[in-house]
C-alpha cells in the first residue's frame, strides 16, 4: 500500500466524493424505495462487487480500450441506459400492493435486485473510466511492488468508502419510505417515483459527454 502522503489524500477524496449525491446513490434510494430496504442492501452489494470488475479493469488498463475506442464506449453507454429504461418501466408497470410479500417472493426479489445492480453498474462506462482517471493520482511511483497491485488495493479502500456511503442511502431511503408503507396507494405512486428515477438515471447516462 501506498504510503500515507498518497493514501492520507485517497481517503479524503473518497469521502467527499461518497457523501457527493450522485447517479449511483439515485439508483440505491429508487430500489429500496421501491423494493424495500432488504432490496437496497443487496442493490448496493451488486454495485460494490461490479465495482471491482472496474477497478481489476483499470489495474490491467483494459479501461482504457473504452476511452481510445469511442464507438465501445457509446455501446456500453447506450446499452446501460436501455436497461435502465427498462428497469424503470418495470416499475411504473407494477401493481402489486406494497405489502410483504412471502419468504420465497422476498428472496427472489432481493436476488433480482443485485442482478440488476450488477448489470447497471457494469455496462456504466462512466464508472470505468472514473476508476482509471481516479486510482493512479495516489499511487506511488517510487514504491517496490507493482502498479497494478496498487490500484487495486487503493480501489478497494476507495470502494469500501463508497459502499458506506450507500448503506446510509439505504437507511435514508427506507425511513423515508417506511411514512407510506401502510398505504397501498402511497406504495404505488413509490414504485412510480422509483421508476421515473430510473429512467431520468438511462436519460442522464444517454446524454452525458464523456
Amino acid at each position: 500500500m501506498p504510503g500515507l502522503e498518497y493514501l492520507l489524500p485517497l481517503l479524503v477524496t473518497a469521502l467527499l466524493l461518497s457523501i457527493t449525491p450522485g447517479p449511483g446513490m439515485l439508483y440505491i434510494a429508487a430500489q429500496t424505495i421501491g423494493r424495500g430496504r432488504k432490496a437496497g442492501w443487496f442493490s448496493a452489494l451488486g454495485t460494490h462487487f461490479a465495482s471491482y470488475v472496474h477497478i481489476i479493469a483499470a489495474a490491467f488498463g483494459l479501461s482504457l480500450f473504452l476511452e481510445a475506442v469511442p464507438i465501445a464506449y457509446l455501446a456500453l453507454k447506450v446499452i446501460g441506459a436501455l436497461y435502465l429504461f427498462w428497469l424503470g418501466l418495470r416499475f411504473l408497470l407494477a401493481e402489486e400492493a406494497y405489502a410483504a410479500p412471502d419468504v420465497s417472493a422476498a428472496s427472489q426479489t432481493h436476488i433480482a435486485a443485485f442482478k440488476e445492480s450488477l448489470v447497471v453498474e457494469l455496462t456504466n462506462p462512466k464508472s470505468a473510466v472514473f476508476f482509471v482517471a481516479f486510482l493512479p493520482q495516489f499511487s506511488d511511483p517510487s514504491a517496490s511492488y507493482p502498479f497494478w497491485l496498487q490500484i487495486v488495493l487503493l480501489g478497494i479502500v476507495a470502494n469500501m468508502i463508497f459502499s458506506l456511503a450507500e448503506m446510509g442511502c439505504v437507511l435514508f431511503a427506507d425511513q423515508v419510505s417506511s411514512l407510506f408503507k401502510r398505504s397501498q396507494s402511497a406504495g404505488q405512486w413509490m414504485r412510480r417515483a422509483a421508476g421515473s428515477v430510473m429512467i431520468a438515471l438511462g436519460v442522464n447516462l444517454l446524454l452525458a459527454e464523456r
